[in-house]
This record gives C-alpha cells, structure tokens and sequence, in this order.
C-alpha cells in the first residue's frame, strides 16, 4: 500500500488530543507514541464495524501486527487536536492491510501503514473472518462519537 494514498470515503476517523506524557523535551509527540494512536484507531474502527475486539478474540482469532511503515511529515504538538484516519486495502486469506492518515487541522503529518495476519489464540495461522474482507471490499461503518465516515481534507 503506497504511503502517500488519499483515504477512500469510506474511511473511519478516530479522534484524540495529544498528551503532555507522549511529548518529548521539545514539545513534538514521541515518534513511538504514533504505533498507540494507530492501534487506538483500528480498535475503534473494529468497534465500528461492529466486531469489539474482545468479540475477536472470543471468537478465536487475534490479529496480529506483522508490519508497521511510517513517515513523518510534520510534527504533532502537546494538545494538538488529533484525526487518525484508517481504512481497510488489500485482504487475503488470512492477512490484511491497513491505511492511515494522521492529520491536525486537516494538514497531513503522518501517514502509515500496518499489516496485520489472522491467528488463532495458539498463534497458528487462521483464515480471516468473512467481514474483514467485506470491509476492506469498501462496506459500510457504523459511526460512533468522536468518530467520522469521512477522513481529513488533504487538499
């Protein structure tokens, strides 16, 4: 999945306000605090989605990280307003990408993206659930508070 990817319209947004504690000396969040927000936003979006994921995990399964890209391109700062855009690309059998815009005010500042692989709780491998491909097939999301069906405007 190519980094610098618009999200499709379907994409859900997960919002947050940048902490004091993820700052580092300067004032600019951790580069490690992103891999919190990014899980943060696909756990919501699974919740979205209808599929908490603790309903998961009792049905069996946990998704697993396999890979992890980021690129930084502008800082976020102590008590920036936060919108983590994700959205479901490429599913196969059994492993799955995802996209990510971290914007504030609409204005890009990371993008990434994460691969996660299907696993039943005894870590073999496991072919994913039905609705994760429907999902990444572009269906619809349940929008909760907090959340958005649309992501920034990164025009």
């Amino acid at each position: 999945m190519d980094l610098h990817t618009e999200p499709p319209t379907h994409a859900f947004t997960h919002r947050l306000r940048a902490r004091f504690a993820e700052t580092d000396a300067m004032g600019v969040v951790h580069h490690a605090s992103y891999a919190a927000w990014l899980e943060a936003a696909r756990v919501e979006l699974l919740r979205a989605a209808g599929h908490p994921y603790g309903e998961v995990r009792a049905a069996g399964i946990d998704l697993v990280v396999v890979d992890l890209r980021l690129h930084y391109e502008r800082p976020v700062r102590f008590d920036d307003d936060v919108a983590v855009t994700v959205w479901l690309g490429a599913a196969s059998r059994a492993a799955f990408e995802l996209g990510y815009v971290v914007s504030v005010g609409g204005e890009r500042r990371v993008t990434a993206t994460s691969r996660h692989a299907a696993v039943g709780l005894d870590g073999r491998p496991r072919r994913l659930p039905r609705w994760i491909e429907e999902l990444a097939a572009g269906a619809a999301i349940a929008h909760g508070p907090g959340a958005t069906a649309a992501g920034p405007d990164l025009t």
